[in-house]
This record gives C-alpha cells, sequence and structure tokens, in this order.
C-alpha cells in the first residue's frame, strides 16, 4: 500500500515538473519570436514534445535523454531561441539512475548539434565570442545538473547501505537471542524433564517386574516425557539453527489424539475437505493449538470426551477442540499463558481465534487461517 501511494505520488510529480517545463519552453520560445513573425509549428511541437516528455523520466532515463536532446536540437533549427532546460532535466534523471556513460556521450552529441543549429537557422549570428560564451554555459549546466544527479544517486546508494547494514546487524541480534534462549531452555528443563521421564520408566519397568498391574496415569506420564524430550530438543535445534522445516505439524495431529485417548479421555479426531498446500507457520501452530487443547482438556476440564475437527474449507483452515468439561458460560475460565499465546500465534497469520465456554457446557476452541489453493 505503502509502495503504491509513493508511485502515485512521484507520478504526479514528474507529470508536474514536465507541464511547468512545457510552459517555461513555450512562454520563452513564443515570446522570443517578433510580433511579425508566425511561428513555426514544427517548433512549436519540438518544444512542448520535450519538455512533456519529463514525465518519463523514472521510468525510461535514457530514452528521455535522447528525445529531449534531440527536441533542443531540433527546436533550435527551426529558429526557437531557448535554452536546453528540459535536456537538462533529463540530464540530472538519467546520471541519477547510474546512466553515466550514455549520458556523457549523449551530451557530446547535443553539445556539438546546437551550435549547428543555431546557425542553420540564423541564430547567434553576432560573432565567435558570443558563440563560444553561450557554448561555455551550456556546458556548465549541463555539469551542474550532472553533478546533482550523481550527488542524490550516492546519497541514495549510501542510505541503502545503511539499512541493509541494520537488518544484517538485526538479524544477527536476532541469531544471538535464539541461541541464548536455547541454552537457557536446555539448562533449565532438560534436566527436569529427563528426571520425571526417567523415573516415570523405572516405576514402570519396576511394577512390570513384581507383576503388578501398571497405572494407566504412570504410563501416560511415561509416554508424555518422552514426547516433552522429542519437543525440547525439536525446539533447541530449531532456535540453534534456525530451520524451517517444523517439529511437528499437521501430520502429528492423529499422533496427539492418540496419547489423549492413552489417558483415558474419549478423544476423536475429524478432518473434512481436501489438503490444500499449508504454509510452513500454518502447519506448525495447527499442531500447537491441538497441543495445548488437549492439555488443557487434561489438566482442568474434567471431561470425559473431547472433539478434534480439522475442515479444510475453501481459501481457509479451521481446527476446532471442544470437550464436555465442567466450564459453562457462567464461570468462564480466566485466559491462560496457554490461551493468549495461542490468540497472538493465530492472529500474527492473519486468522482468527475463539476460545469460549459452550452452552451446553464444556469449552471450544475454534482457530481459522486464511489458505491460498494452489490452481
Amino acid at each position: 500500500m505503502n509502495a503504491g501511494r509513493f508511485r502515485v505520488h512521484a507520478d504526479v510529480a514528474d507529470w508536474a515538473i514536465a507541464v511547468g517545463v512545457t510552459a517555461a519552453l513555450l512562454v520563452t520560445g513564443l515570446s522570443g519570436q517578433g510580433s511579425g513573425t508566425y511561428p513555426g509549428l514544427l517548433g512549436v511541437a519540438l518544444l512542448a514534445g520535450g519538455g512533456l516528455a519529463l514525465a518519463a523520466r523514472r521510468r525510461a532515463p535514457v530514452l528521455v535523454l535522447a528525445v529531449t536532446g534531440a527536441c533542443a536540437v531540433g527546436y533550435q533549427a527551426a529558429g526557437f531561441d531557448v535554452p536546453a532546460v528540459a535536456y537538462l532535466f533529463a540530464v540530472y534523471a538519467a546520471v541519477r539512475a547510474g546512466h553515466r556513460v550514455a549520458t556523457l556521450a549523449g551530451s557530446v552529441a547535443v553539445l556539438a548539434a546546437l551550435p549547428l543549429a543555431a546557425l542553420a537557422s540564423g541564430l547567434h549570428d553576432t560573432g565567435e565570442a558570443f558563440a563560444q560564451a553561450r557554448g561555455a554555459l551550456e556546458l556548465a549546466w549541463l555539469v551542474a545538473a550532472g553533478a546533482a544527479g550523481e550527488a542524490l544517486r550516492q546519497a541514495e546508494r549510501r542510505a541503502e547501505e545503511a539499512e541493509r547494514t541494520r537488518e544484517e546487524t538485526a538479524r544477527r541480534r536476532a541469531d544471538e537471542e535464539r541461541v541464548r534462549i536455547a541454552r537457557e531452555l536446555h539448562d533449565s528443563l532438560t534436566h527436569q524433564i529427563s528426571i520425571i521421564k526417567v523415573q516415570a520408566e523405572v516405576a514402570v519397568h519396576t511394577a512390570r517386574r513384581r507383576g503388578e498391574a501398571v497405572p494407566e496415569s504412570l504410563l501416560a506420564i511415561q509416554e508424555a516425557g518422552r514426547e516433552a524430550t522429542r519437543e525440547l530438543r525439536a525446539t533447541l535445534e530449531a532456535l540453534r539453527d534456525d530451520d524451517t522445516t517444523p517439529p511437528r505439524g499437521l501430520d502429528h495431529v492423529p499422533a496427539l489424539v492418540e496419547r489423549a485417548r492413552a489417558t483415558g479421555l474419549d478423544a476423536r479426531l475429524t478432518i473434512e475437505g481436501e489438503r490444500p498446500e499449508v504454509p510452513v507457520a500454518v502447519d506448525r501452530t495447527v499442531y500447537r493449538i491441538v497441543q495445548e487443547s488437549l492439555t488443557n482438556i487434561a489438566r482442568h476440564a474434567a471431561a470425559a470426551t473431547a472433539s478434534v475437527r480439522i475442515d479444510y474449507g475453501p481459501g481457509a483452515l479451521t481446527v476446532r477442540i471442544d470437550d464436555d468439561g465442567r466450564a459453562t458460560p457462567e464461570s468462564a475460565p480466566e485466559p491462560g499463558v496457554g490461551l493468549l499465546g495461542m490468540r497472538e500465534r493465530v492472529h500474527a497469520l492473519g486468522g482468527r481465534l475463539r476460545a469460549a465456554p459452550r452452552c451446553a457446557g464444556g469449552f471450544s476452541v475454534q482457530a481459522e487461517f486464511p489458505v491460498d489453493r494452489a490452481s
């Protein structure tokens, strides 16, 4: 949007300059004709054409340079003693765009042709000294226009270089921050999760050796410890390596539902529609939403059943998780860190999230993401 607005403003400015220069050329050229002299139609057309050509100086600077130079030589030959103002603007634009060689060659040709055109039309027959002075003035104006264009080009290049340096610095700092976070996560969580996993596995192994029945809750703790270890390892690798491939995504949602069933929750998964090409960020976020929702159900909802529904609709992916827990519209729970993080993830991807108790009881989480289908 900003780029389009800037382009419109630049076009308006170019046309304003072109119209202003055209008006100045026409007024100067027509006022220079004697009251008894009929202005030549070709000369007037060349004056107007040279000025109006400046409207395209950003898009085709070399072409505009050639057109304005030819028009300047043409109206001089037609008897209009008018400075090559439009050509000066064209020189500035061409040098600013980086066409220094073409500008130099064109300017040499124009400087050589202008005196010949003036002599052919009968202008400037007042002597050699006057012609030399006029040539020196034209050369000075051309050098000034080229120098102004080159100065601005260098300034723009320095600004782009500074912007690129800032982006590289920001990227480097982000990489350093990712490594720092990964180190802190490793130091603070890996040890505790490893202890939980080892203790659960020891308890399961001991119970089986004694021939005792292993409680389902203990098996769930064991599996959760293994999954937490895998998730933490994948997260640390993603933070350290900035890998664009998500550690978990839509393909792993069925495994989440199966693990929820292993804890005693009657969890079911329904998938509707044909799966399109899903962006990596959306793929990862859907998995996280289902994971967080099922975790909340197991911890807080006291639910017996839960349903996970993924709907691949036209231009959108919708995921919905419902449970029959104890939440009601009158006793809505305060949103925790998990729900807030969920909402931030969805909104960052241009989607919408609704998380609220259901009228019939229980809680519902629904997220919708825009997805472009390949044609």
